[in-house]
């Protein structure tokens, strides 16, 4: 299969500023890509791009494997939730997305059927014949991914679809984008400044800074990048801490150890550059090798929100 997204050398600029450097870019179909970068980035021009919105100063990129010169059969395979959606306030959730799904062609009946399952899909099944001035800002954002969804895209651009929301709220509708790529086999572009959504519902990240692509790859490996020491903890029994101690001081994994507050505990600081996925089944061999009966190996997993404060710290 061609890939979901793809961009070659693209650029744009406004006036003397650079908003997008040559970006190269490829994306597989279905995954739901974590989109990461502070204000002035480069994107909300990249998305505006590649949604037909803004026009290139140079390069060439396919969407859904149509090339960029087709940009009305482009907006025909791809959903857009905006950060900023406006509603018909007399219509119904049902008659809203029964009329935007008669918009791309639909007839009658199967506009009716498509809300439907859209609205049975976010959640919003039992509020479909309530007024949208009825619904609630998280409802109107289910709302909102669901009108993103009624042509069966195979690419859907999500601009921080949880803005705004309390905790609740943001749960339900990582739930909703997590299912749009499991369930309907889309690739789901994230864009948001919350990095614990990304942690929780992406499986690959890409974080622009200043225009350009500075990290690319899975939440880890991304997290990798900001050599950050990783902490974690060793639970022994109390009467072993002592033996497990020297084995851990030993180990090539472990850069320092110390003695927690608890007695059947040790806190551990890995070595620069490790990932928990690599150093904790060595540090449990270690321990298990010396016949200590350990209770737990608990490594705190990289941290996204290191990667990014160093990847985008001279903005």
């Amino acid at each position: 299969m061609p890939p979901a997204i793809a961009c070659t050398g693209l650029s744009k600029s406004y006036g003397p500023r650079q908003a997008v450097q040559p970006l190269e870019l490829e994306v597989e179909p279905g995954t739901l890509l974590g989109f990461l970068g502070p204000n002035g980035a480069g994107k909300t021009s990249v998305i505006r791009i590649l949604t037909t919105i803004l026009t290139p100063d140079a390069g060439a990129f396919t969407v859904a494997g149509v090339p960029h010169d087709r940009p009305a059969e482009i907006r025909r395979r791809v959903g857009v939730l905006p950060e900023s959606a406006g509603y018909a306030e007399g219509q119904t959730g049902e008659q809203v997305l029964t009329f935007f799904a008669r918009l791309y062609g639909q007839s009658g009946t199967q506009a009716s059927a498509t809300a439907r399952e859209l609205l049975d899909l976010v959640g919003l099944a039992e509020r479909a014949r309530t007024l949208v001035a009825g619904y609630s800002r998280g409802m109107r954002q289910r709302l909102g991914i669901a009108r993103a969804l009624v042509n069966r895209p195979e690419v859907v651009f999500l601009d921080e679809p949880t803005l705004g929301l309390d905790p609740a709220g943001q749960r339900q509708v990582l739930q909703v984008i997590g299912g749009i790529a499991r369930q309907r086999g889309s690739t789901v572009v994230l864009s948001t400044h919350l990095l614990a959504e990304v942690e929780e519902v992406c499986d690959r990240v890409v974080i622009l800074n200043a225009g350009r692509v500075v990290a690319d790859g899975g939440i880890d490996e991304v997290a990798r990048v900001a050599a950050a020491p990783r902490q974690g903890r060793v639970r022994l029994p109390a009467d072993s801490v002592a033996a497990g101690l020297r084995v851990l001081s030993a180990s090539p994994e472990v850069a320092r150890i110390a003695r927690s507050e608890a007695r059947d505990e040790i806190v551990v600081e890995l070595r620069e550059g490790l990932t928990p996925a690599e150093a904790g089944p060595r540090i449990l061999r270690a321990l298990l090798d010396a016949d200590l009966p350990v209770l737990a190996v608990e490594l705190d997993r990289g941290r996204l929100s290191d990667a990014f404060l160093t990847l985008t710290a001279d903005t």
